[in-house]
């Protein structure tokens, strides 16, 4: 017995002579903390003695809206007539306003009936047969409910969009796969593009092309090429070391090991930055429809702008339709490479690709025979007076009166009330300073100095832009969603993690989901909630929860087998299964579900700004919507600081990581 009680308290006695540096050492998370004290302990008696605490002072911030506003005015005055605009802008629009005319052109010259046709056969050449049912039953719906027109709009505008975005990924990716040096340059840049709002790239088009087309398109190839570029910088680097060393061996050349090896060995990462690409230009062109892009997402702006639930409904959708079609049709192309091929072998390879063009091209005749070249307007089904009716209904029955509860609008109420307005409170009634010594805990305790050293920074300057109470402001609207998300979220998962049943009947339900865009949310929301900043959080809870379920069930359900069992074996319950071995097993799982969770709820909540979630999202709505592109500009730049913010202090540094592991 002494023997076995002796073992443990050696190590103990052993740190307790090595002193308190070997114990911080052995703690890195509170050597930094301790440090980090230290210095506040010196600079914060200097720092508030010379600037104060409360909100940002007015002696640190810089007053941009003159500089911005003369700038503004220059582009506006010298768009017709400065050679800059002329050469290089103007011929980039037209351009783009021709490309987007012909697509539409082309997609109105096959008719609703080709177009079907086209959908449904290139659904069966890459996915098969239930898919190209799905896709087929997907275009008439949108014909059905008299968003033909519309949706032939959006169609035309992504698809110019997907294109350029490709060509666009596709040369960075080759740059950064087969360059080092352009790795290092270009991975900071794709991995701040992709924490960014898509509001953040509206107003810079906006201020150089104006509303309209070409600003909603190349804001839209801006968004949506840096998954395409990520995705093929990592095919090309990950390709097997083997297979390319072979091929040098053979005496191949660079242009030879390219097309021969690395690009056939990525042709899945390829795929999947299609697929990510398709979804993010989608999303992109709905939002886009603050700036003049048209189609579906024209439609469901003016529906939300006037509170038309209905019309907004049937706009959203046909835009749900498309997104399910183009991600599952690319999501099973990429399923199908190296795959056995199926079916008659008449109908495969060219000969199916045939087929289909020539079906195509024989339905598209039919219909301009039948004078069916746009939906008959006799054959649609007008869905917004029923909705309305069932919003009344809603309105009338759950919006207030409800027994016990009390109705949506009294949860919107209390949960403004009780925590959207104490966070924002305490968030503005604390010493700016202290929030800025917050991040940097935060951040350096889970990253390195230079994690830390970003993240205040962008915190600083969004004191310096001088939107320090709407920042706070809209961080109280982002925790308080994460918050209701993570809760909801990993209570989810947990469940799918231990139920098999249970994560069978939530995949469809989470793969419909993740493929909506952000838009959509926007409208049960406003239909049970009204306007103000509960519904943005919730339309942001709701937009959040299917990533979050995702990867904790998969980081849950990814912890080591023998771990698991060791942990039963030793008669651990249920419970402590969960808290002493799958969640800390599973704790880089769960930090990136954190992060996601961040990055998408402030992407919903800066876009509820169109529903009266204020902030910065209302500046920049205001900007967009009044051509005060000033105020807007500021704003778009106190989200990106925001998001980088965010970004920084919920996400490990791969450094970090491994030191963990």
């Amino acid at each position: 017995m002494a023997t076995a009680q002796a073992g443990p308290a050696r190590p103990a006695a052993a740190r307790a002579r090595r002193g308190p540096l070997a114990a911080l050492r052995a703690r890195p998370a509170a050597a930094k903390l301790l440090l980090l004290a230290l210095v506040a302990a010196v600079a914060v008696p200097l720092v508030h003695g010379r600037w104060g605490g409360g909100i940002w002072p007015a002696a640190l911030t810089a007053d941009l809206s003159g500089p911005l506003g003369d700038v503004t005015d220059w582009i506006v005055s010298n768009r017709d007539s400065h050679p800059l605009f002329l050469y290089f802008f103007g011929h980039i629009s037209n351009a783009v306003v021709l490309s987007v005319r012909g697509v539409y052109l082309v997609l109105l010259a096959l008719g609703w009936a080709g177009v079907t046709v086209l959908a449904t056969a290139v659904a069966w050449r890459a996915a098969g047969i239930r898919l190209a049912l799905t896709a087929a039953v997907s275009f008439l719906v949108c014909g059905l409910l008299g968003m033909w027109v519309p949706t032939m709009q959006t169609l035309a505008l992504m698809t110019v969009a997907v294109l350029a975005s490709v060509v666009l990924g596709l040369l960075l990716g080759l740059a950064a796969g087969l360059s080092d040096r352009v790795f290092r340059v270009l991975r900071p840049v794709l991995d701040t593009m992709q924490v960014l709002p898509a509001f953040a790239y509206l107003l810079p088009v906006v201020l150089v092309f104006g509303i309209g087309v070409p600003g909603a398109v190349l804001a839209t190839v801006v968004y949506a090429a840096p998954p395409m570029a990520r995705l093929t910088a990592l095919g090309l680097r990950g390709a097997d070391a083997g297979v390319m060393e072979a091929v040098t061996s053979l005496g191949a050349t660079g242009r030879q090991r390219l097309l021969s090896a690395r690009l056939p060995l990525a042709r899945k990462e390829l795929l999947l930055g299609l697929n990510q690409t398709i979804m993010m230009a989608l999303s992109m062109a709905v939002i886009a429809s603050v700036i003049g892009a048209g189609g579906l997402g024209d439609r469901v702006y003016q529906a939300l702008s006037s509170v038309d639930v209905g019309a907004a409904l049937a706009a959203g959708i046909p835009i749900v339709l498309l997104a399910v079609v183009l991600d599952r049709t690319t999501e099973a192309a990429g399923r199908r490479i190296g795959a056995e091929p199926t079916g008659p072998a008449l109908l495969r390879g060219w000969r199916g690709w045939t087929l289909a063009a020539a079906v195509t091209a024989a339905a598209a005749v039919a219909g301009r025979v039948a004078g069916g070249q746009v939906w008959p307007d006799d054959l649609t089904v007008a869905i917004a007076g029923p909705v309305n009716t069932a919003k009344d209904w809603m309105v009338d029955h759950l919006y207030t009166g409800v027994p016990v509860v009390g109705g949506t609008a009294d949860l919107a109420s209390h949960f403004t009330s009780g925590v959207l307005n104490p966070l924002r409170g305490g968030l503005t009634g604390l010493p700016w300073w202290s929030v800025l010594l917050i991040v940097a805990a935060l951040a350096w305790t889970i990253g390195t100095w230079r994690t830390a050293a970003t993240a205040v920074l962008a915190m600083a300057a969004i004191g310096v832009l001088g939107v320090w109470e709407p920042s706070m402001d809209t961080l109280s609207q982002v925790i308080a969603a994460v918050a209701v998300t993570l809760v909801i979220g990993f209570g989810v998962a947990v469940g799918a993690a231990r139920s098999e049943r249970l994560e069978r009947l939530l995949r469809p339900v989470l793969d419909v989901f993740q493929t909506m865009p952000q838009f959509v949310y926007l409208i049960p929301v406003v239909a049970l909630f009204g306007v103000g900043r509960a519904p943005a959080a919730a339309a942001a809870v709701v937009y959040a929860l299917p990533a979050v379920i995702r990867i904790t069930t998969q980081g849950l359900r990814g912890v080591d087998p023998a771990a698991m069992e060791c942990a039963r074996s030793l008669g651990a319950t249920p419970g402590q299964q969960l808290r002493q071995v799958q969640i800390p097993l599973a704790r880089p799982s769960l930090l990136l579900a954190v992060n996601q969770a961040v990055v998408l709820v402030l992407a919903v909540v800066i876009i509820g700004g169109l529903v009266g979630s204020g902030a910065l999202g209302y500046d920049v709505v205001f900007g967009l919507a009044q051509g005060d592109l000033a105020t807007g500009l500021v704003a778009g730049a106190a989200i990106v600081c925001l998001g980088l913010m965010l970004d920084r202090v919920t996400q490990p540094t791969t450094r970090r990581q491994r030191q963990e592991s």
